[in-house]
């Protein structure tokens, strides 16, 4: 009899392990399954298991291809199983072409005499997945908010970025989903950074590909009104609910598409970016309406002398300014009552109202 042997975390059960098993049951009459132990799971990947090690037991033995499971606890790294493979005396180690601990298990097999074979990578069955992604799509968010922003903007680009200078944002509602999403796409309020934490990815990475800030996907991640601070990765400095700024914006669409990267580099006045960054930050902090309308109206004249179109007034309006980096999609307008903010809404089909978003983490 030809016993084969393979070892994993499979902190997950997914087809991607049942076929590796097939092919490893493949290569003998007999395949010996040994998973970490919820402890060797803590040492070397610093996460608790997903489900109990007990379970996980009854579900790899009920499968038809494997003969026998144990629960590897050695605490050396990369072999966990090096007690039972000793004892065991398999004539394969099988692994997949991606093992990091070759060396050490090619001296193993030494050890007993058993063979050490790599599995090629064979076209899958189905679309591949991995433990970390299973993961990844059970904490992934149903909805998701947008945002505005304040003051700063364009700091969260890193080769535009100024130490010691603040951005200035906001998670918004209401919420958006894969298949709910209320509000105009490419319209500046961080929508590709929504859409990726719904997708599970990283969005930040992936704002940072496209070569713009990283803002998006941060404040849309963190939720609240947030102040950070300018550099090369999102480092939050100060947090609160934005409860002072309820039943007080607005957004106004424009009409015309928002293009981020194709902005990123014009000619624009940094200094004054800056300045309404430093003056957006004192307002989070002391909760400040009048001097956050400030901050907004700052950042406003950067976005006409930069050249994008004047935006209408609005009676009670104490700032606005066009959402993200401007020259169209939507622009924010704050107010300093409702009455006001509501009576703006009701005047167009373009106008909607908007409410500071923050969840518990």
């Amino acid at each position: 009899m030809k016993k084969v042997f393979i070892s994993g975390c499979y902190d997950i059960l997914h087809g991607g392990h049942i076929q590796f098993f097939k092919e490893a049951r493949a290569l003998g009459d007999h395949l010996t399954v040994c998973f970490a132990s919820d402890q060797v799971l803590w040492k070397h990947k610093k996460r608790q298991p997903s489900i109990p090690q007990d379970h996980k037991f009854v579900l790899m033995e009920s499968l038809d291809i494997v003969d026998q499971v144990v629960i590897g606890g050695s605490q050396e790294l990369g072999l966990d199983f090096k007690d039972h493979f000793l004892k065991i005396k398999p004539d394969i180690l099988a692994v997949t072409t991606d093992d990091q601990h070759a060396d050490k298990k090619r001296a193993l097999c030494t050890e007993v005499g058993a063979e050490y074979v790599v599995l090629p990578k064979t076209l899958p069955e189905f679309t591949p997945i991995s433990t970390s992604s299973v993961i990844c799509k059970i904490r992934t968010p149903i909805f998701a908010p947008l945002r505005v922003d304040f003051g700063g903007g364009w700091l969260d680009v890193p080769r535009h970025a100024r130490k010691g200078s603040f951005i200035v944002n906001c998670a918004i509602s209401p919420l958006v989903s894969l298949f709910d999403w209320d509000y105009e796409k490419k319209s500046g309020l961080g929508g590709s950074g929504a859409w990726a934490l719904l997708n599970g990815r990283d969005g930040v990475e992936s704002e940072l590909e496209l070569g713009v800030g990283w803002q998006d996907p941060a404040i849309i991640r963190e939720t609240g009104l947030c102040v950070w601070r300018s550099g090369k990765k999102p480092i939050l400095e100060f947090k609160r609910n934005g409860d002072f700024l309820n039943g007080l914006m607005a957004l106004h669409y424009t009409e015309i598409a928002h293009d981020t990267p194709a902005n990123t580099d014009n000619d624009r006045d940094y200094d004054q970016i800056e300045a309404a960054g430093h003056l957006a930050q004192k307002a989070v902090i002391e909760a400040n309406l009048n001097k956050l309308g400030a901050a907004v109206d700052l950042s406003y004249k950067v976005q006409i002398k930069e050249g994008m179109s004047e935006l209408s007034d609005a009676s009670g309006c104490i700032g606005r300014k066009y959402s993200g980096g401007g020259w169209g999609g939507y622009a924010l307008y704050l107010f300093s009552n409702k009455g006001d903010r509501d009576s703006f809404v009701a005047k167009s089909r373009n106008n909607r109202a908007i409410e500071p978003f923050i969840t518990i983490r």
